[in-house]
């Protein structure tokens, strides 16, 4: 199967209970629900970005478990009113046929991604960032600039205003909008597919 051709019905069979499975982490987003309560899949996956804009960020650290009760730790990242100018996330996933590689693709031309807010856990984060105040090493438990996100008393945390990172990659384990918009999305499957980085 060759890159950007999808056999319809096989991503469907896919895509569809991921969309919804979304579109509900969505809702409970929107309603402040913000830490992730599920197993992972232990499969991570990579998210970039040309430009990601946030009007404020907290963080802490935190361990997502996956179904087989293996720990990844991971540094929690929340944001409020975000923007992105592009946005692609890849995975690779083992199949019958062989590793198929998944690919979404949103903004660009068709206009900035944007999401109330965006929690991602990751475990590796690189960009060229640029904020205005910063707290490190608060207490996890203390943090108050992304409602509803809070970390262990005595964690690690710290937190962050105007947030604007360019030429941003990760590597994360989960990501969660609240009243996401994905403008010109994009999504395709392939044997020979290529990752977003």
């Amino acid at each position: 199967m060759s890159e950007g051709r999808t056999d319809f019905r096989r991503s469907a069979a896919v895509a569809v209970p991921a969309l919804l499975a979304v579109g509900a982490m969505g809702v409970a987003m929107a309603e402040g629900a913000m830490a992730a309560t599920f197993a992972v899949s232990g499969t991570n996956f990579k998210v970039s970005s040309g430009k990601l804009s946030s009007d404020g960020l907290a963080s802490y650290v935190d361990v997502d478990r996956s179904a087989d009760g293996k720990g990844h730790p991971v540094s929690l990242l929340a944001m409020n009113n975000v923007e992105l100018s592009t946005i692609c996330q890849s995975t690779k996933v083992k199949t019958p046929v062989g590793t198929v590689v998944f690919r979404l693709q949103a903004g660009g031309e068709a206009g900035p991604v944007t999401a109330d807010k965006l929690v991602i856990d990751a475990d590796d984060l690189t960009g060229d960032s640029q904020f205005g105040s910063a707290q490190i090493g608060r207490d996890a438990a203390s943090l108050d600039n992304v409602p509803g996100v809070k970390g262990k008393a005595g964690g690690f945390g710290l937190q962050v205003d105007d947030v604007n990172v360019s030429g941003v990659r990760s590597r994360a384990w989960t990501a969660m909008g609240g009243n996401f918009k994905l403008k010109g999305m994009r999504i395709n499957l392939g044997l020979d597919g290529k990752e977003c980085y």
